[in-house]
């Protein structure tokens, strides 16, 4: 094998292609492993000389550089192959979630103007949407919709001669949540890939040797922030199509990960596994976490028991500014998202969009070499999205409010659209969920604001109690109360028995509105 500094040479450039980079791992170690799922496992040369064949069937079926593809499965190595494969192709990935609605696979297919879909049992409301749109199928998993993979692509001999995209070219598009309505398409450029992967090596030991596990979904951002660097360093990619602790923890000893990327809650359910320290975790170099907030105390539980570093990314799907708290490091930051990272130039903004002064809160706005594009065919939604800097630069709007400390770390007091002004104060979800978790009958919590006839707007707590307690809605109301100023009050308290989360950990808080407001007309 190659010494690191022979593979590290390509990221010396300013940009490069992620798929040639899997091509010449394959020349240099073809019998590296590159990826295992559960069903199988396959080598860099298995991979490269799939992702030909996949490429090669793309361009006989009409797809065109730049022209998109829609991929709606579990986590596998076929759903990988397809992806690096369209790569190959100058073909761009559209990563949809099983869980959509067939109206919401039918707007994005149709966003993306989608050529083909890539499919398994998981995805029904996928195949119907295509069917809608009259959408060629292939399945990834030998169900029976549209053709089957092995049927599809081209012949084991095929070669493919590569295409090589441009910076600017659009790499995937990925879809917002939904969390706050209806998915935006938010393309990525090449560009914008190539500086994710860039930094990795140096920065987080990736290369040939790790093993990479990931219990997220191959549509999340979450997920392809820590995929693409491990693929473009060498590395071995370990796919967990369904999360479970347990499941979780036996995978990362069985195969000595290296590096892996969690949520908070899947972070939370593993931390809480009683026979958790009895695993061999010694092989983890650097632990990653996002999208979601993350508690102080279940950090510093973490860097204690789970060997490796810790490291929280903060930041967006769109790009612009990224904080990094190394949490391993900083053990008197856990409450703050660290600080902003290399390059990146991250403001606050008040109301008006003028910079506050240092220690005041603002509107987190971000730029940085890693921006999208925009939002697919919507560029009002874009100009939305965007902050002019005084010096005329392009920043991208966060839409969270926080605050800079003494030490340039910053602490986020929450959603800006979250925010709750009662009365004319405004109270931030965030603070009343911290004081809320202080208690030992809470598990999980949420405060939303609705809406009131008196203040405008009200808090309102939903609480997921800690198994075999017995704490009354009433009690606990009250001793919440207690803690906290006659303005933070909480107008009710429910109990709930698990929050409403997305597939990647984010408390879909609108849904709880909706349950409130359904249940004061009802």
């Amino acid at each position: 094998m190659d010494s690191i500094s022979d593979i590290a040479a390509p990221f010396e450039k300013e940009f490069g292609v992620i798929a040639e980079l899997v091509h010449a791992h394959a020349k240099r170690e073809p019998q590296h492993t590159a990826l295992i799922d559960k069903q199988c496992s396959v080598t860099y040369g298995q991979l490269d000389a799939m992702m030909d064949r996949v490429a090669a069937a793309l361009k006989r079926d009409g797809v065109k550089p730049r022209d998109a593809i829609a991929i709606c499965a579990n986590s596998s190595v076929h759903y990988a192959a397809i992806f690096m494969g369209a790569l190959r192709a100058g073909v761009v990935v559209a990563p949809l979630a099983p869980g959509s609605t067939v109206e919401q696979l039918t707007g994005m297919m149709k966003d993306a103007a989608a050529k083909l879909l890539f499919t398994d049992a998981s995805a029904t409301e996928a195949i119907a949407a295509a069917k809608g749109l009259k959408l060629g199928c292939i399945s990834l998993d030998g169900s029976p919709v549209g053709r089957q993979l092995k049927d599809w692509v081209a012949p084991a001999s095929t070669k493919f001669k590569a295409v090589t995209p441009k910076p600017d070219w659009a790499f995937n598009i990925i879809y917002s949540s939904g969390t706050t309505g209806t998915p935006k398409g938010i393309v990525q450029p090449h560009s914008m890939r190539w500086a994710h992967v860039r930094r990795g090596g140096n920065a987080y030991s990736y290369g040939p040797q790790c093993t990479t596990i990931l219990a997220t979904p191959l549509y999340s951002n979450t997920t392809l922030v820590v995929f693409f660097p491990t693929l473009a360093w060498g590395g071995t990619l370990v796919l967990m199509p369904k999360f479970d602790a347990i499941g979780y923890l036996e995978l990362a000893q069985q195969n000595r990960a290296t590096h892996t990327m969690l949520v908070p809650v899947q972070y939370q359910r593993i931390m809480a596994v009683p026979t958790f320290d009895n695993y061999d975790l010694k092989s983890f170099t650097a632990k990653f976490c996002t999208s979601a907030p993350f508690g102080a105390a279940l950090k510093a539980d973490i860097v204690k028991r789970w060997p490796g570093t810790l490291n929280e990314f903060y930041g967006m799907t769109e790009g612009g500014g990224t904080c990094i708290l190394e949490a391993h490091l900083h053990p008197t930051k856990l409450h703050t998202v660290g600080q902003p990272a290399e390059g990146h130039d991250i403001r606050l903004i008040n109301e008006d969009g003028k910079e506050v002064p240092q220690g005041e809160m603002g509107e987190v706005v971000g730029r940085s070499v890693s921006m999208m594009t925009g939002y697919h065919q919507q560029p009002a939604k874009t100009r939305e999205a965007e902050w002019t800097s005084p010096e005329g630069l392009r920043f991208i709007r966060t839409g969270d409010v926080g605050r800079f400390d003494a030490d340039g770390f910053l602490t986020l007091m929450d959603r800006k659209k979250d925010m709750v002004i009662s009365g004319g104060f405004n109270i931030y979800p965030s603070d009343l969920e911290a004081v809320m978790r202080k208690h030992p009958a809470v598990a999980d919590v949420a405060v939303v604001g609705v809406p009131s006839e008196a203040w405008g707007e009200t808090p309102v707590g939903y609480v997921v109690r800690k198994a075999g307690n017995e704490v009354s809605e009433a009690s606990l109301l009250d001793w919440f109360s207690q803690q906290v100023g006659k303005t933070q009050r909480l107008s009710s308290l429910h109990f709930i028995d698990e929050l409403p989360r997305s597939a990647i950990g984010k408390v879909l808080k609108r849904e709880l509105r909706d349950q409130h407001v359904a249940g004061a007309k009802a």
